[in-house]
């Protein structure tokens, strides 16, 4: 009776996977694990040296973390954090983004200018894909048939099959891309462009460019002003854009791509995620070491949240 009370505590007590939201702390060579609901840090778990970009499975049963400085993905167990294998990478993997169905990954590979494929289930690796210089940005589209790699240096956003592994279209926008976001719906592919101080707005259909997004904040060097992270809530109405160094997030209206309003957060905002009900979007602050936590509905930041040393990557379990 005694064990059966004792478990009944632990599983009161332990918060739920869902809504556990995962911090990559770049120089911290470690991952910070919150409570989505609560907004408390549960935890900080080693996973490798650099680690930057994250990301979790459909069912939520495996964590992916970019362990960049170890040249592989290490693939982490979300309840207990313990590591369940590594995937095979290539150089310097930075970011990646997984089919919808959880497999393949597809990984940016920043020093050898390649994408790297590779099947969640076999570990093995299915295609390298030759891209353009320094390529960060990953991103797919709603179906997983297109995937975007953008290339910073070459300042070109790739359009990729995901069946054929085949560049279809290139698309050249302002300097340093840094991240690519579709719509929930598919009709728009949003692409930041860290030191060109823009969002390109991309009609997936044509691969044209239709709009330019810039930014201006009163007291604010425009030089600071760098789009990295982009996430758009899945009805389109609002689509959030981390702007780096300038210390904010802008807001902007999803049916006219305007600029609505720009949200003051921690230093250095890189990356976001939202709560899989869309109510929190969460920044990593690199500079210092925080997470905020913007109410979605009210476009406003509620809290932040001391986390590890340099956070860089966030995501939030599903469901």
């Amino acid at each position: 009776m005694k064990h059966i009370l004792t478990l009944a505590l632990c599983l009161a007590t332990t918060p739920a996977l869902a809504n556990r939201v995962f911090v990559s702390n770049e120089k911290g060579n470690d991952v910070t694990v919150l409570d989505g609901e609560t907004l408390e840090v549960i935890g900080t778990y080693p996973v490798g040296n650099r680690p930057r970009g994250i990301t979790i499975s459909p069912d939520g049963k495996e964590l992916y973390v970019c362990a960049s400085d170890d040249n592989l993905v290490r693939v982490f167990d979300p309840e207990t954090m313990e590591e369940l294998h590594t995937l095979p990478s290539g150089p310097d993997p930075e970011l990646f983004v997984l089919h919808p169905s959880g497999n393949p990954l597809y990984i940016a590979n920043e020093d050898d200018n390649l994408v790297t494929v590779v099947d969640t289930r076999t570990h093995q690796v299915l295609a390298e894909i030759p891209v353009g210089v320094e390529p960060e940005g990953m991103g797919i589209s709603p179906d997983g048939k297109v995937v975007i790699n953008t290339s910073e240096t070459t300042n070109m956003a790739h359009f990729i099959d995901s069946e054929s592994f085949e560049i279809f279209a290139n698309v050249l926008v302002d300097s340093r891309p840094r991240f690519a976001q579709y719509s929930a719906d598919g009709s728009k592919l949003y692409v930041t462009s860290e030191i060109g101080g823009t969002v390109s707005v991309i009609d997936p259909a044509t691969q044209q460019i239709v709009k330019k997004i810039s930014f201006d904040i009163p007291g604010v060097l425009p030089e600071a002003i760098q789009p990295v992270g982009a996430r758009i809530t899945s009805d389109g109405a609002k689509l959030f854009v981390a702007l780096g160094p300038a210390n904010r997030v802008a807001v902007i209206d999803g049916a006219t791509d305007e600029v609505k309003d720009y949200l003051l957060v921690g230093q250095r905002v890189w990356q976001m995620a939202f709560t899989p009900d869309e109510k929190y979007l969460f920044t990593t602050n690199g500079n210092s070491n925080d997470v905020s936590v913007i109410d979605v509905a009210a476009e406003k930041v509620v809290k932040s949240v001391p986390v590890g040393q340099q956070p860089w990557g966030v995501v939030v379990a599903p469901n």
